[in-house]
């Protein structure tokens, strides 16, 4: 299938992509290039192989939800102005 300026001049008014005209031949060469690509993938044997519908469809190992503190409270406090009983202490904004 061969891609030519023509066909790049629609599909960019067809995406609403402002093309130069200047770049229409170049453009096509490239997508020239990307469907020969595609046609040497064609080539690859692939019978016996299952479809994979995605590289994340492996179940995945979770760790255990534990809550904690985090047992840092006076390192986070220690960036605060103002703290008091282990809270961080802010002005009024509400009267």
């Amino acid at each position: 299938m061969a891609i030519d300026a023509a066909t790049v001049r629609k599909v960019a008014h067809l995406a609403r992509i402002k093309t130069p005209e200047d770049r229409l031949e170049p453009l096509a060469q490239e997508l020239n290039g990307i469907m020969q690509w595609i046609e040497q993938l064609n080539e690859v044997d692939v019978d016996g192989v299952e479809p994979m519908t995605s590289n994340v469809a492996q179940p995945l190992r979770l760790r255990d939800d534990v809550v904690t503190d985090g047992g840092k409270i006076a390192d986070v406090l220690s960036n605060a102005p103002k703290s008091a009983d282990g809270f961080f202490v802010v002005p009024k904004v509400v009267e």
